[in-house]
């Protein structure tokens, strides 16, 4: 009988004898790919190198980074622009550790992420005897995960996966934590038997049909409203239900609010949007719908002064209607008069159906006094932006910025930082859904790089990341991944030296300078310069008005070093009252 082993030196009835086999790795990448996904956001190292080779090989496009936790920001926006899980795999223990950041702040802010790590041998880890990169990371995962799964067998891998990605996007969307032992990728089996062990995922975030009495409690209470007000949250972005939440609002004729990240599923300057008049709306509303918005510290938690309540527990008296997934969102604060629970598409579809054509407007004394105190407010920021103060501040640089956004409403806004956020959200309109990303319900610096990274690598439109310079620095070194994947971002830091300002002193007079400080007249745009793109200098509003339209045209990897006056800006940004030290002053 010939050599089996040796296919070339075997009879043909001989190779049929030869098994065909496959492996973790191969099972991995198999068990993506069957799901539809085709992008991995990570950082290569032991165990998991050779997954990342053999899944570029395999045809999937493999986004390596520098920090584990940018890759991980990446791999959550990613997940909220295309509302299918991104994958962000890391190394054992230290790499497993930095893109934990980024699985908790996607789990707060309900972005659907799988953090796949390499990880040590159980009868290692659970004896602690010392293995390399020991750590039970299951465990260290868990609390802060919507779920957490262990893969110990090559056959279990496509189970891990269709129930890690089930976890992501059903219900509320949030982040799961996979963990892949490293003996697990070298396991072989039958590749038949490996192929059958896989699973496609079937309806992963299944509709969820509220309930008719729900919906119609929530239109008898908005249809004796008074003062209505909407306000839309980053949950009705992620829904993709933009023509059905413009006809709602429309058909409806209420005033709406959209948060940060909802800025743009109807254009800011919409005759019924009312972020102009925030601070007017918020006390005077007398019934509230939050349609994918929750009512947390963004929103004053529904009470204090903001709401028209005399103290910081005061409740302002309105009436709250939530349309959500999760009933557990109901009354967290306060009292929720009308829920609305299921997926927001069906939510608002089912809300449109019931208004109907014979809807009647809110009264005309409330749209006509939010109209004006719009108008005030526009004039009163007309003015701020038209001038053109040496050095420039935030107002005249955001007003450069605001021009280039709405001459280009496909370009994806990524905006971070204190000062640097609070004034882009407020000057920057936005046109389009889901062109703007920020740092979302934590309020956490370092986004910035990899959520640009991500928004040009899965929309192909160019980004505009506007940093402050203390936000820019806790992903900066990612503009070397910007280059090496040539990417059409460009990046405009406002440089005022500092956190929050670049005036505090030592105060006990010593040769360091203050914690809040940074170096004088640092050149941001070297930094880029260094791996092939472009770096710009600019001082003046007109400087930094043409680097911008020529990274826009180009589409190549630009640094901006947008000089501020370095008294710009307040300490803490919007969020003063946050800082202890700030209400002593």
């Amino acid at each position: 009988m010939g050599n089996v082993e040796n296919p070339v030196a075997a009879t043909p009835a001989e190779v049929q004898l030869v098994r065909e086999m496959t492996d973790g790795f191969q099972l991995v990448i198999d068990a993506l790919k069957l799901n539809g996904i085709d992008t991995i956001f990570g950082l290569p190292g032991i165990p998991i190198t050779d997954l990342t080779r053999k899944a570029q090989a395999a045809g999937m496009r493999v986004i390596s980074f520098r920090h584990e936790q940018n890759a991980g920001n990446a791999a959550a926006i990613a997940g909220f622009l295309t509302q299918k899980p991104g994958i962000c795999l890391t190394v054992s223990a230290p790499g497993f550790l930095n893109g934990l950041t980024a699985l908790a702040n996607a789990t707060t802010n309900c972005f659907p992420v799988i953090l796949i790590s390499g990880s040590s041998e159980r009868e290692i880890v659970d004896l602690q005897q010392g293995d390399y990169e020991e750590m039970d990371q299951l465990a260290i995962a868990k609390p802060l995960a919507k779920a957490a799964f262990r893969v110990l067998e090559a056959g279990d891998i496509g189970v891990g996966i269709a129930r890690a990605i089930r976890a992501a996007v059903s219900g509320r969307p949030g982040g799961v934590y996979l963990d892949l032992p490293a003996k697990l990728f070298a396991q072989t089996l039958d590749a038949e038997a490996g192929r059958r062990s896989l699973i496609k995922v079937v309806d992963p975030a299944p509709r969820q049909i509220p309930a008719k009495d729900a919906v119609q409690r929530a239109l008898d209470l908005l249809k004796g409203a008074k003062r209505p007000l909407i306000i839309l949250g980053k949950g009705a972005a992620y829904a993709q239900a933009d023509a059905d939440i413009r006809a709602l609002i429309e058909r409806s004729g209420i005033p709406y609010l959209p948060m940060s990240m909802a800025k743009g599923l109807l254009p800011d300057t919409h005759e019924q949007c009312a972020s102009a008049a925030r601070s007017f709306v918020l006390p005077e509303a007398d019934v509230v719908m939050l349609i994918g918005a929750r009512l947390n510290w963004l929103l004053s938690h529904g009470k204090g002064k903001t709401w028209g309540g005399k103290g910081h527990k005061d409740w302002g008296g309105q009436k709250f209607i939530q349309v959500d997934i999760s009933p557990l969102e109901a009354d967290s604060n306060v009292r929720i008069d009308a829920p609305v629970v299921g997926d927001i598409g069906s939510c608002v579809s089912a809300l449109l159906a019931g208004i109907g054509a014979s809807w009647p407007k809110p009264p005309a004394e409330w749209l006509a006094a939010v109209a004006e105190r719009k108008k005030q407010n526009i004039a009163k920021m007309a003015e701020t932006l038209a001038k053109n103060p040496a050095p420039m501040n935030f107002h005249s640089a955001l007003n450069v910025v605001r021009d280039i956004v709405k001459a280009n409403p496909d370009a994806i806004l990524v905006n971070e930082g204190a000062n640097a956020l609070d004034f882009t959200r407020s000057i920057v309109d936005m046109y389009q859904p889901r062109k703007r990303l920020d740092v979302g319900t934590w309020g956490v610096m370092g986004i910035g790089m990899g959520f640009a990274v991500a928004a040009a690598v899965v929309s192909g439109k160019p980004v505009i990341a506007v940093e402050g310079d203390s936000a820019f620095g806790f992903s900066g070194m990612e503009v070397e991944t910007l280059c090496r994947y040539n990417l059409p971002v460009c990046v405009v830091v406002f440089n005022n030296n500092g956190v929050y300002r670049g005036t505090d002193v030592n105060p006990a007079g010593g040769p360091d300078v203050a914690p809040t400080v940074f170096v004088k007249g640092a050149r941001y745009d070297k930094l880029i310069e260094a791996f092939g793109g472009v770096g710009v200098h600019a001082t003046t509003p007109a400087e930094l008005r043409k680097a911008m339209e020529e990274a826009i045209r180009s589409r190549k990897p630009t640094l901006i070093n947008a000089v501020i006056d370095e008294t710009a800006g307040t300490e803490s940004g919007r969020i003063t009252s946050l800082n202890p030290s700030a209400k002593k002053k």
